[in-house]
């Protein structure tokens, strides 16, 4: 093992990827010479060249739409959004081409795309600059969608997706890029759709991915000293959902909250509430909670994001509320 950073082992990952298979590709805005605006592709057009790590113009839908022909007719494209809130003008591609071909095409015809976007808050970027989709498109049939929390994760997750053979749209926190974790020098794997227990507890369970996973670990620790014994389920991806895992840890605990950054309505914390209501409402001794955002655009002031969006307080006070 050694210590890398985040932003690192993205840059590793697709490093790996490339070497490993010829029709892996790179293209979004300025993923070349520059490095990426979170230096996530630094160093790739240096070593892979111009006809392999391509700097796009400012048309979303238009290079993102290259990425799925591209996919549909043999290469491996890994498209790169500066910021995920651009996601809404190539949703087109995504939506009725990417994740549709295969159906449409009685599975002849495969879409190996991987979207790569910075999501998130926490940085005062305000409402066009700060918010995360995964809820939209873990709805739509045909996309896997992807949000890691660690160096490691983001690196065997990455990996994996590039090897699918389908679109997978990958989220990576804007607060993470610069988080540094211990990552494996020899070759390895995350699979999708399976969740890890970053933290093993008996007294309640908190279910959440990306930026989040940070926030409750923290909250845990806190809640610790007064002996309050939490486990923290890191979903990873949230489609597809492992199921399994989650029920496992609620059967366990008997307690559960779901905690995510982004808005409450239609979410990946509700689905999972569903789940865990249709198949282990017997295990639990309380109502399921969620820490989630407010339902209202990122503000740009500080003071008042921090109003908005979750925090280790707000989970440790809802924690407090069921844990007695």
């Amino acid at each position: 093992m050694r210590t890398i950073t985040y932003a690192e082992a993205v840059s590793e990952a697709l490093a790996e990827e490339m070497r490993r298979d010829p029709d892996v590709v790179i293209w979004g805005l300025d993923v070349g010479p520059y490095g990426g605006a979170f230096a996530a592709t630094k160093g790739l057009a240096e070593e892979f060249g111009p006809e392999r790590v391509i700097d796009m113009p400012i048309s979303e839908a238009g290079y993102v739409g290259a990425g799925v022909g591209a996919a549909a007719t043999g290469l491996r494209p890994v498209v790169e959004l500066q910021f995920s809130d651009w996601i809404t003008i190539a949703s087109d591609m995504l939506v009725n081409q990417a994740a549709k071909m295969r159906y449409m095409f009685g599975g002849e015809i495969s879409v190996p795309m991987v979207l790569r976007a910075p999501v998130g808050g926490y940085v005062s970027a305000a409402a066009q600059h700060s918010q995360s989709f995964e809820s939209f498109f873990a709805f739509v049939p045909g996309l896997k969608v992807v949000l890691p929390s660690t160096p490691y994760d983001v690196k065997g997750l990455l990996k994996s997706a590039v090897r699918d053979d389908n679109p997978v749209i990958f989220f990576e926190h804007k607060h993470l890029y610069e988080v540094s974790g211990q990552v494996p020098e020899e070759e390895y794997t995350v699979p999708l759709g399976q969740a890890d227990v970053k933290r093993e507890g008996a007294d309640v369970t908190l279910v959440t991915y990306s930026f989040m996973v940070t926030k409750s670990l923290a909250a845990a620790e806190e809640l610790a000293k007064d002996g309050i014994d939490v486990e923290v389920v890191d979903l990873r991806t949230v489609d597809p959902i492992d199921e399994e895992t989650i029920l496992t840890s609620v059967r366990k605990t008997h307690r559960v909250i779901v905690v995510q950054e982004v808005w409450r309505k239609c979410s990946v914390s509700s689905e999972i509430a569903a789940i865990i209501a249709e198949k282990a409402l017997d295990y639990l001794d309380q109502p399921i909670l969620r820490v989630t955002a407010d339902d209202v655009p990122n503000p740009f002031s500080p003071v008042l994001e921090e109003y908005v969006l979750p925090s280790e307080e707000k989970i440790i006070e809802c924690v407090r509320r069921i844990a007695g």
